[in-house]
Formats: structure tokens, C-alpha cells, sequence
């Protein structure tokens, strides 16, 4: 019978054994030496029933396909759009990928998405040239409109997210505020100034405490307390 040897959210760090045994499955940043399961990476240990994975506190986004990105558009082209995704790679967001309306030859395809306007969107391809396809049609892909774009670490996007969006929401519920992260690092809220401000300091907390035990109990208490000042 196989065992994990340490706790969810453990700090852990490269070629450290975190499980024994063919029952538990390698996710990312692990991989499997006969019959152990050992981290290649420094990170939080992530436990999924019987899948366990690293979530990394280090490093830059890689572009992946399937990722959600938040993306500003920096080009208009004859075939679509060009986007900085907040990486060294640009995308490409064709026209059949950008609308379902139908654009006639020759349109002006600003009025669809303009220079300096975000997107959130969905990497389809990514080549080994890191080429990039986006998409912008299916479901919470659209044009963003209003509120503002901050900077976080890409690597703290799941912990920001939480567990099956469970952090994500305890923050709108608590500010109001939309809020929608990108995998790539760039994240969009729009509410009431001061609620914007507070939902920002709730981020930056995650970001500086996102190694720390008991994390979203101390977001929650944080969040109470502002509200408790507010009055």
C-alpha cells in the first residue's frame, strides 16, 4: 500500500521523495523513479485524491494550449489581430477565431478589437517555435471592457484562484467586484474604487503569503476586517 510522505501545501524542493507506492500518480513537476514519486521542482505540494502535482513558487509562464490568458491587443492585421500576451511570445487571433459575426472583405476590423484593448482568450496551438493561436469564441472568453489590468505572479495564479475557484470567489463575494485571472499572469477586476483597492491588497497578500499554511482563513479574517473598518 503506497503512502504520501508529506502534507498539502508543504514547501518542497528538488529530488525531495513525496510519496512511495504505484497507488499515487505523478502530475506537474514530479516524476516517478521506480516505485517513489520525487518533486523536480521547488513548490507547493498539491494533492488531488490519488494525482499529486508541484505548484511553483518560481519561474516565468510558459504558454501551453488550453490556458486561459488574459491578452492586449498591439497589431490589426489584414488576417486578425496580434496580442502581447505578457510574455516574450505574441498570439494570433484570426478573424474566424475572433468573432462569430461574419466580416466582410475589407472591414475595418478595429471595430471588433481595437490597439490597447484586452481580451481574455484560450491558447489553442502553441508551436515549438512558440508560435502562438489563440482563440476569443467559447465560453468567459470575450472582450474586456472598463475596470483595470494588474500584474501578478503567474506562478501564484493557482493559489489566487484556490482550489476549484474557491479563493477567487470568497474575494468577489467579499468586494463585489469581477474579477478574472489569466494563467499568464495578468489579472482584470472592475467594482467600486475602494473595493478595487481592497481586492488588490487581498491579491498582494496571496501573492506574499501563498507559502504559508491557512492561507485563505487568513484572507477571509483580512477581509472581514476591512469590511469591519469600512463601517
Amino acid at each position: 500500500m503506497g503512502k504520501i510522505l508529506l502534507k498539502e501545501k508543504e514547501v518542497v524542493v528538488p529530488g525531495e521523495c513525496l510519496a512511495e507506492g504505484m497507488d499515487t500518480l505523478p502530475g506537474q513537476g514530479t516524476y516517478r523513479e521506480g516505485e517513489k514519486i520525487f518533486s523536480s521542482r521547488i513548490g507547493l505540494l498539491s494533492i488531488d485524491n490519488r494525482a499529486i502535482k508541484i505548484i511553483p513558487l518560481t519561474g516565468k509562464y510558459i504558454p501551453k494550449r488550453g490556458d486561459t490568458i488574459i491578452a492586449k491587443i498591439t497589431d490589426v492585421i489584414m488576417s486578425g489581430w496580434l496580442l502581447d500576451t505578457n510574455t516574450a511570445y505574441h498570439a494570433m487571433l484570426s478573424m474566424k477565431e475572433g468573432t462569430s459575426d461574419f466580416i466582410p472583405k475589407g472591414a475595418n476590423l478595429r471595430k471588433y478589437f481595437d490597439f490597447g484593448e484586452y481580451v481574455v482568450c484560450n491558447i489553442t496551438n502553441v508551436t515549438s517555435q512558440k508560435l502562438i493561436d489563440v482563440t476569443a469564441k467559447g465560453p468567459g472568453l470575450h472582450k474586456l471592457k472598463g475596470g483595470r489590468v494588474i500584474n501578478v505572479n503567474s506562478n501564484k495564479v493557482p493559489r489566487i484562484i484556490g482550489k476549484q475557484g474557491s479563493m477567487v470567489s470568497m474575494i468577489k463575494d467579499a468586494t463585489g467586484c469581477r474579477i478574472t485571472v489569466g494563467q499568464n499572469g495578468l489579472l482584470w477586476l472592475q467594482g467600486e474604487p475602494e473595493k478595487e483597492i481592497l481586492t488588490i491588497k487581498a491579491i498582494r497578500m496571496i501573492e506574499k503569503e501563498s507559502h504559508k499554511a491557512g492561507l485563505t482563513d487568513n484572507i477571509k479574517a483580512f477581509l472581514e476586517k476591512e469590511a469591519k473598518v469600512k463601517k
